[in-house]
């Protein structure tokens, strides 16, 4: 079945919701991989941010189903 307009439209939007999560993993990643000893304050504050992304990514995928 393809695809409306409007559900491509959500399907992208989602998409930069997910890109938003990923980014911010890979801070936390380079975090850990080079600046550990400098920037570890930097990972509670990261973490915070990613669970607060997952959760808009959650309740978009909840609130249109047809993308789970």
């Amino acid at each position: 079945m393809a695809l409306t307009d409007e559900q491509k439209a959500l399907k992208k939007e989602l998409a930069g919701y997910k890109r938003k999560v990923v980014e911010l993993a890979g801070e936390i990643h380079d975090i850990v991989e080079d600046t550990i000893w400098t920037d570890y304050g930097r990972l509670i504050p990261l973490s915070e941010e990613v669970q607060t992304a997952m959760k808009v990514v959650e309740d978009f995928k909840a609130e249109h189903s047809f993308l789970q």
